[in-house]
């Protein structure tokens, strides 16, 4: 299992990128996924972030976390139409965090960064392996995963 962590530039004295790859592999590990899949995290700022978010999502605002998946879609039986990479690894996408918003949203919240940056991860994750939350019973399947994997991970918010 490879997880990339970047950082644009001064973002990388906020986090330590060992910790955000433990949260991604937890996240990963508790939803049966092997050492054949890679992905990406990458920490940036809101205008970064509100950037894509304008470009690939026709949203011009900042939000907290967006997730590209790489993945092809499947077929009705979730079957891939495209043939599987010639290194035989999963590639997921990337998980882009603004980290100016993580922060907001923590003091909000009452709770420490560390946690809100989980949230989040977990989060982008979970999309990456195809879970949604447009319609009510997606939502409620995606937060029951949410709640499964952090409960996995609390240890390492400490």
């Amino acid at each position: 299992m490879e997880i990339n962590v970047l950082f644009d530039a001064g973002f990388e004295k906020h986090l330590d990128a060992g910790w955000l790859d433990s949260i991604a592999r937890a996240t990963l590990v508790a939803q049966g996924i092997g050492e054949d899949a890679e992905l990406g995290i990458v920490i940036t700022g809101q205008e970064k972030v509100r950037e894509l978010n304008r470009d690939y999502r026709g949203r011009d605002e900042p939000t907290d976390v967006l997730s590209f998946n790489l993945q092809p879609e499947g077929d009705a039986e979730g079957d891939s139409i495209f043939a599987a990479p010639p290194d035989g690894v999963k590639h997921l996408g990337e998980v882009i965090i603004s980290y100016p918003q993580v922060v907001r949203q923590a003091e909000e919240r009452g709770h420490p960064v560390k946690k809100e940056i989980a949230i989040l991860i977990i989060h982008g994750v979970l999309h990456l392996l195809g879970y949604n939350h447009i319609k009510d019973n997606e939502a409620d399947i995606m937060s029951a995963k949410e709640a499964e994997v952090m409960k996995v991970i609390e240890a390492k918010l400490k």
